[in-house]
């Protein structure tokens, strides 16, 4: 897929899907810069499937959707309580689906980021074109997130490792699999909304939106203070919005 700035970049500086994948984490410019030419996001896409899978197939390896999946009811006291006043049989079958839902959802994560990077991109494209005076397209800005969100692989990759590695699977959650994050390290007696909260102050997230910043000024044509304040700003109000939900 082109467009009108395809003919301004020599053919000699053109990327390939590889070239631009390894420049996100070396050189982002160059893969930014390149979105003007070809807004594909097929690459980072295929390498967000593979993680994921590898890393669902991780969790039902060394820790079961059983587990996790009453790990996840743990950490809802409400619902746990729901099932405890259950019958027997009706608690046993509940969980028993439960447990496929959890696992249908983490083999499908790849998926739920592809939705959610619609939302989100969406709302900085809009604010950055009819707000700060922007000149992008929504495929250009949908390309720069889904870039910025490679180095989130990273996280799982560390996570697939620490399973394998002999992480105790007691200690492990779906939801924050590996401590790159302040909420990891928060005691479980804390109020919920903020470990929640504390788990976006996550060295790959807060990497993943600066680099999506720095997209965003390229793709758009606006300074990175501009950049700043619609990918910072749609990023707080949604983290803040996730965490009313979830709690």
């Amino acid at each position: 897929m082109t467009d009108i700035h395809a003919a301004t970049i020599p053919e000699g500086t053109r990327l390939s899907e590889g070239q631009r994948i390894v420049d996100t984490f070396t050189a982002p410019s160059k893969t930014f810069t390149d979105i003007l030419r070809s807004s594909a996001w097929w690459g980072p896409f295929l390498v967000l499937l593979i993680v994921s899978i590898g890393f669902s197939f991780a969790v039902q390896q060394k820790v079961g959707w059983a587990r996790v999946f009453e790990s996840n009811l743990h950490q809802s006291p409400k619902q746990e309580e729901r099932f405890a006043q259950m019958p027997a049989e009706q608690a046993a079958n509940a969980k028993a689906l439960g447990q496929k839902i959890t696992a249908v959802i983490a083999y499908s994560y790849s998926v739920v980021v592809l939705i959610i990077t619609v939302v989100s991109a969406l709302l900085i494209w809009v604010t950055v074109n009819f707000g700060f005076g922007g000149t992008s397209k929504f495929g250009q800005i949908y390309a720069v997130s889904m870039y910025a969100t490679l180095v989130m692989n990273i996280k799982y990759l560390l996570a697939i490792v620490a399973l394998f590695a002999g992480l105790a699977p007691d200690s492990f959650t779906l939801q924050n699999p590996v401590g790159t994050n302040l909420g990891y390290y928060l005691s479980s007696d804390l109020p919920r909304w903020l470990t929640l909260l504390c788990t976006h102050i996550d060295l790959f997230e807060i990497w993943s939106v600066i680099l999506s910043t720095i997209g965003v000024a390229v793709v758009a044509k606006v300074s990175r203070g501009k950049a700043a304040a619609a990918v910072f700003g749609w990023w707080i109000i949604l983290v803040l919005l996730s965490v009313v939900l979830a709690s």
